[in-house]
C-alpha cells in the first residue's frame, strides 16, 4: 500500500539534523512512524518527505486523524487508501497542496 519507507536516520541525515530531532517530528505529528514486523525498525512513508523536509500540510492533517482516535499505522492507511471523492489517496491530495479537502474528509472520521 505505501510502496516505499525510508529510515530515520537517512530522514535525519537528508534533513542535516541529530536522530532525536526526528524523533520530535514523530512526537509532534510532522511525521508518522510505524515499526517493521520482521525486526521492529521504526520506519515513515518516504511520500511524507518533500525534498529535505516534511510535507508541509501533514502534521495538521495528523493532529485531525489523531483527534479522531486513530493511530499512527491506521493514520497511515488512511493516507494511502484511494478517496474517490478527491480523487486518490489522501497523500497525493496533501502534496497537490489540497489540505483543506483532505482535512475536511478527516474530521468527518471523528463522528
Amino acid at each position: 500500500m505505501v510502496g516505499e519507507w525510508t529510515y530515520l536516520p537517512d530522514i535525519a541525515e537528508a534533513m542535516d539534523i541529530q536522530i532525536t530531532r526526528v524523533h520530535r517530528l514523530v512526537d509532534d505529528g510532522a511525521l508518522l512512524e510505524v515499526r517493521r514486523p520482521e525486526d521492529r525498525v521504526r520506519v515513515v512513508p518516504a511520500e511524507f518527505m518533500d525534498g529535505d523536509r516534511p510535507v508541509d500540510s501533514l502534521k495538521g492533517t495528523v493532529a485531525v486523524l489523531r483527534d479522531a482516535a486513530y493511530t499512527d499505522a491506521q493514520a497511515i492507511r488512511w493516507l494511502f487508501t484511494e478517496d474517490e471523492t478527491l480523487p486518490g489517496r489522501p497523500i497525493d491530495a496533501l502534496r497537490r497542496g489540497q489540505k483543506t479537502e483532505v482535512r475536511r474528509r478527516a474530521q468527518a472520521l471523528g463522528w
